[in-house]
C-alpha cells in the first residue's frame, strides 16, 4: 500500500504512466490498477522508475483483462521487453495476485 504523499511526490511519473497508457489504448480499470501497482512498488531511485512503470502497465492490463504484449508495452514505455519479463511475476505476487494460467 502507498501513502497519499507518494502520489504527490510521483506526480510526474504518474503523468508519464498515463501518457504510456494512452499510447497503448488501455482502459480505465487497467490504468487505475497500473497506477496503484506503480505507487505500491515505486523505487527510491529515478533510474528504476521507468522499469517499474512499464511493468505496472503490463501487470495492470493482465489483471484487468486488457492485456498488451510485453513487447508492445516495452516499446511504448521505452524499455526493453526483458525489463518487463524479469519483473512482472514478482510484482503480481507482491500485490497478492495470481499469475494467469495460459
Amino acid at each position: 500500500m502507498y501513502r497519499a504523499r507518494d502520489q504527490v511526490e510521483n506526480e510526474e511519473w504518474l503523468d508519464e504512466l498515463e501518457a504510456v497508457a494512452e499510447r497503448l489504448d488501455l482502459g480505465e480499470a487497467a490504468r487505475s490498477r497500473a497506477a496503484d501497482l506503480f505507487l505500491s512498488n515505486v523505487p527510491e531511485t529515478d533510474r528504476s522508475k521507468q522499469a517499474v512503470l512499464a511493468t505496472s502497465l503490463y501487470v495492470g492490463g493482465l489483471v484487468e483483462g486488457d492485456r498488451r504484449s510485453q513487447g508492445r508495452v516495452a516499446e511504448a514505455a521505452d524499455v526493453t521487453r526483458l525489463t518487463i519479463s524479469k519483473r512482472w511475476k514478482a510484482m503480481l505476487e507482491s500485490a497478492g495476485l495470481d499469475a494467469p494460467e495460459w
